[in-house]
């Protein structure tokens, strides 16, 4: 999504983009933009998340240093757009009312009494499908949804925004001073790590949390609508994609190796095995390598419940996955037992890991696929498919990928501690600092 999200700018003439996300999806996110053929994005780290205000002052304060006037597109990334050409004649015609000042959110033509969506009311006309903003309303129960659907000047409010980078910035020194106060710390502080940008932590945590609505939109007087009808949904939860989905004639949307018998209206994902289900209607069954939800259709936006219990337990669910990116390309734990741990390596092409050693664990490499060039202590060696070597506990070992193909490599560990923090690095091309237990 977050690529279709990229690839909806296509035809608008637009800067190289600009992404805010957690640290901990840098390399994910930097792996998803290289496969839309980003050209030279800017990826902002939060040190930790303070809703979307804070999120948007980042990139509002970054753009500023190119161009004071810059325009600003705010997409999230979990949008879903069936018709991309529709929305990108909505920005156009925003444009010109935010490079006035003014500033502009999307409004979506509503299709039913929906009860999950705030809502915006369009006051005074500015143009064609543009209009000033009368209030933002909270989401609304059913009687008082099917009223604004029937008043005709209510429209979902998208979550996505157009403003030049300098008025966002001055409403917030008027609503949300020490919001901005923090941010511009932040960024004044902001070191470059690879391809990333870091705020400083201290100073961004000090930032009040607040969404953009609240903080700003709600308030500012330069405030605009510009109506879409392109599709759109926000895929804020499982059940959404079973709206947009293409359903079989029973009404079920699936996704990987699926079987279904007397399934209505139910939403089936399988994402590493195969997942059956029998005499079943209006639920949602997602199963990944790393958990397996069942629920109601109409229930699935509760699953934030399971979130925190999970991180209440210090349950490590809440945070980590089967499948970890990394710099160099991404591992996935395969098997863990009692003092030893299989995972699968995947190795980009040209990338090296860092020349390393570990205190507590043993590993045992089989090349899969591709051609490995290896060092193991003194020893400089290269693998084939079918090729293995062996690292001793406390051996200097590094990893590379001198090819243009992935390679991929099985990993066994075996030893008393197989945790992530067990590695001292000596060298990284990365510029990750040394780490041990």
């Amino acid at each position: 999504m977050l690529q279709e999200t990229y690839r909806r700018l296509s035809g608008l003439n637009c800067a190289p983009a600009m992404v805010v996300c957690n640290a901990e999806h840098r390399f994910m996110v930097a792996e998803q933009l290289r496969e839309a053929s980003a050209d030279a994005p800017t990826i902002i780290l939060e040190p930790a998340g303070r809703n979307t205000a804070p999120a948007i002052a980042l990139a509002a304060l970054q753009a500023k240093r190119a161009d004071p006037e810059a325009l600003l597109l705010v997409l999230p990334a979990d949008h879903h757009v069936v018709d991309p050409e529709s929305f990108r004649q909505s920005v156009k015609r925003a444009c010109d009312e935010a490079q006035k000042g003014r500033l502009m959110t999307f409004g979506v033509l509503p299709t039913r009494p929906e009860t999950g969506f705030g809502y915006v009311r369009c006051g005074e006309a500015l143009g064609e499908d543009l209009y000033c903003i009368a209030e933002f309303v909270e989401k609304p129960d059913v009687a008082t949804a099917e009223s604004y659907l029937a008043a005709g000047n209510y429209f979902w409010n998208s979550g996505m925004f157009l403003f030049r980078a300098d008025r966002y910035l001055s409403e917030l020194a008027t609503h949300q001073p020490d919001m901005l106060s923090a941010c511009e710390a932040a960024m004044a502080g902001a070191e470059r790590d690879m391809d990333f940008i870091r705020p400083h932590s201290e100073s961004f945590l000090a930032s009040p949390s607040d969404s953009i609505d609240y903080a700003v939109m709600e308030r500012t007087a330069e405030g605009g609508v510009a109506t879409l009808h392109c599709g759109w949904s926000d895929v804020g939860a499982w059940s959404a994609l079973w709206e947009i989905g293409d359903g079989d004639d029973s009404g079920n949307v699936t996704e990987g190796d699926v079987m279904l018998h007397d399934v209505r209206d139910s939403y089936v994902r399988s994402e590493s095995r195969l997942v059956t289900a029998l005499g079943i209607e209006d639920l949602v069954v997602v199963e990944t390598a790393d958990a397996v939800l069942v629920g109601a259709r109409g229930r699935v936006q509760d699953i934030k419940m399971f979130v925190e219990s999970l991180n209440a337990a210090d349950r490590p669910e809440a945070t980590l996955h089967q499948k970890v990116f990394r710099p160099w390309g991404s591992y996935e734990s395969l098997v863990v037992g009692e003092q030893f741990q299989v995972k699968r390596l995947t190795v980009a092409a040209g990338q090296t890991l860092s020349l390393q050693l570990h205190h507590h664990r043993a590993e045992h490499w089989v090349v899969v696929s591709g051609v490995a060039d290896i060092v193991r202590g003194e020893q400089q060696l290269t693998l084939g498919p079918d090729e293995s070597t062996y690292i001793p506990m406390g051996m200097k070992h590094r990893l590379a990928n001198r090819g243009e193909a992935p390679l991929e490599v099985i990993e066994v560990q075996s030893g008393s501690y197989l945790g992530e923090d067990d590695i001292v690095r000596f060298d990284d091309v990365y510029g990750r600092e040394e780490s041990s237990a």
